[in-house]
């Protein structure tokens, strides 16, 4: 059963805020930066540089299950459990740097990035 860490923060629904990227997304991203490296080290400003990479939009925890469950159209248990110590109440990244420097952005659908993730599940354990 899946354990949802709090339901008593202060955000809409309870449950923490988070920005979740698909990891081909993330990928993707990867790959435009290596290109930036590589064809487009002119461009660069330093030899180092930095992206915050995410979708920019943050989901809350009870809102990624519903969507799971939709997306699947199956049954996900939970249980709220105790907060975790240390646990951020809501973040999410700012890719405006690697939207404009590296034309890249987080562009699934979160439905698609949930079918994905179950097909992968089913996958991993036989259920296919």
């Amino acid at each position: 059963m899946l354990s949802v860490w709090g339901d008593d923060y202060s955000t809409p629904d309870g449950s923490c805020i988070r920005d979740y990227i698909y990891v081909c997304d993330l990928a993707k991203a990867h790959v435009a930066a290596l290109e930036r490296v590589t064809v487009k080290s002119a461009a660069m400003k330093d030899n180092m540089e930095y992206y915050n990479l995410g979708t920019g939009r943050g989901l809350s925890v009870l809102e990624v299950i519903d969507i799971f469950k939709r997306a699947n159209k199956i049954d996900v248990p939970f249980r709220i459990a105790d907060r975790r110590a240390g646990d951020v109440e809501q973040v999410w990244a700012d890719p405006s740097k690697a939207n404009r420097e590296l034309g890249w952005s987080a562009d699934t659908p979160i439905e698609e990035v949930m079918q994905s993730a179950w097909r992968w599940e089913k996958k991993i354990r036989g259920l296919e």
